[in-house]
Formats: C-alpha cells, structure tokens, sequence
C-alpha cells in the first residue's frame, strides 16, 4: 500500500478510535478503500478501535469563543472555475481574487475534496491579499459534488496515481500564475492536502515561491531538491500518526538546501485548523493562520 492510501486507511481507523464514526461506518470505508474485513478489522484493532459506536466529539475538541477567531475572518467570494489541465479534460476549482494581490496561492483540499471549508479557506486567503484557486483533485471524476459524500470522494482519491496528482497540481499552479502573473505563488493545503503540498514541491515546481503544508502525510521516497520553495512545516502535538513522518520532512528539507521552519502546535490534534470539524482547536487554527500569514508575507513579497 502506498504512503497515501495507507494514510487515507489511517484516517478511517483514527477516526474510529476517536469516536468519529462508528465501527460498522469504518469498515464500509476501509472496504471501499479496498481493505477486506480480516484487514480493516486489524487496522482499527491496531489503531485503538473498540467495538463502540461513535460519540459526538473527541475529547481534544476546542470550542470557539463567541467573537470569531482569525481564522473566521472576513472573506472574499469564491467563484467555480475549469481551467487546462494536463489531460483531455479541464480541471475544476475555486478562484477567490484578492482586491490588490501581494501574492497568490494554490489551496488543496483534504480527503473529502473540494468543499464549501476549503471555498472559505481561500476566501479568506484573498481577504488578506493572496488570491487563491482551490483546486478539485477529483475534476476528473465529475468533481467533488459528482462523487458522492465524503466516504465516496475519499475512496476515489484512494485510487488516483501520485503522477496524476502531481501534474493536476502543476496545472494548478500555472492556471495561479496566468491569472496573477505579477506576483509570487505559494501553496497550502491540509491533511491528504498537506500531503499534496510535500508531493508538490517533491515534483520540483520551480514556481512555488512559499508553501505550508499542514499535518500532511510525506510521500514516498521524498526529494525536494529542486524545489525553490521556502517551508513552513505545520504539525499538532496529538497527531502521532502524521508526526511520525515529521523528521523525514524535515531531513528531506535540509538535504534540499530549502529555506524552512517546522512548527508543532501543543494540544492541537490532527485537522486542527479545520473550523467544521470536530478536532478544530480555536487557539492553534488561530497562532497557526497569522503564522502562515507572516510567513508568506516574507516569502512571497
């Protein structure tokens, strides 16, 4: 099983172990990820899964306070877009134009695709100056809404090569730069997409100026040597899984010669920037938005 599929199974079984979805729930997804039930059932053992059904939250959530945090912040509207991709069909995605762009970005979504979060998220990016296109890795599909729900749109990217990945990934980045081709380009993306950032600058785009892949799995055999991108690497301190890999990202980083900082925010658990989901941590989503947001402005002035 490859870095990415493997993850994405992971991802089922946490969520399991967590209280998320109950065990008959996982096993349909670990069964449409391909898993058979002497599998699936051995992974949510290995992961902690008990034969509890799911709660209404894990306990490392963090409500909001009742004035909204920074990462709620004013947003501008995103519109849907097809643009060139590297096959016979356009690719899909949102584009949110900054009023007067001091850079612009490519935001990749997590395993669930392309959905109205990942829409406010560059939203808010082009409020704070960075026009950004969030990109559907499941254009070729129909696009995220034409798969399904989000255990369909995870089963679907579970059977996409890392080279289609990689190359709708350039394409997006070459559909930032035709629209805003007098500043810097960066990239961001979370969980499958954090992954998807790593693959990114592993592809050796020499366009991506500034990236911040957050708790994002590290692709196979990784070398970003190449890239010319400065790395802000995001991780949460309850997020074993993905900061297991944490050292090789960095290691890879250092071999590249790449400008980098790898940050690691205490109490914060896997998708903690993620103000829709049950992990959201108000407190690290909030220092980890202005931290990416200085970091791009020095990065990609």
């Amino acid at each position: 099983m490859k870095a990415f599929q493997r993850y994405l199974a992971e991802e089922v079984a946490f969520d399991h172990a967590d209280g998320l979805i109950a065990r008959r729930e996982a096993l349909r997804r670990l069964s449409m990820l391909g898993l058979g039930l002497p599998a699936a059932s051995a992974l949510l053992a290995a992961c902690g899964g008990g034969d509890e059904t799911a709660q209404s939250a894990p306990a490392t959530t963090t409500s909001a306070p009742s004035s909204a945090p920074a990462t709620q912040a004013s947003q501008v509207a995103t519109q849907p877009i097809t643009f060139d991709g590297p096959r016979d069909q356009p690719l899909r995605g949102a584009w949110a134009a900054a009023a007067e762009p001091k850079g612009a970005l490519l935001v990749i979504h997590e395993n669930r695709g392309l959905n109205d979060h990942i829409r406010s998220v560059a939203g808010r990016f082009a409020a704070a100056g960075y026009s950004s296109l969030a990109i559907d890795l499941l254009s070729e599909e129909g696009g995220t809404e034409a798969v399904g729900g989000e255990a369909e749109a995870m089963a679907a990217i579970s059977k996409v090569p890392d080279e289609r990945f990689a190359a709708d990934l350039k394409a997006g980045v070459a559909e930032v730069a035709r629209r805003e081709p007098d500043v810097k380009i960066g990239a961001i993306g979370f969980c499958f997409g954090g992954g998807m950032t790593w693959l990114l600058l592993a592809s050796k785009e020499p366009r991506v100026a500034a990236a911040a892949p957050f708790y994002g799995p590290l692709p196979d055999n990784t070398d970003f040597r190449g890239s010319k991108a400065a790395v802000l690497g995001i991780y949460a301190e309850l997020d074993q899984r993905v900061n297991a890999s944490r050292e090789d990202a960095e290691a890879a980083l250092r071999r590249a010669g790449l400008t980098h900082e790898i940050i690691t925010y205490p109490g914060a658990n896997h998708a903690f920037f993620n103000d829709t989901g049950p992990r959201y941590n108000v407190n690290a989503a909030g220092q980890a938005y202005q931290k990416v947001l200085d970091w791009f402005g020095t990065h990609l002035a």
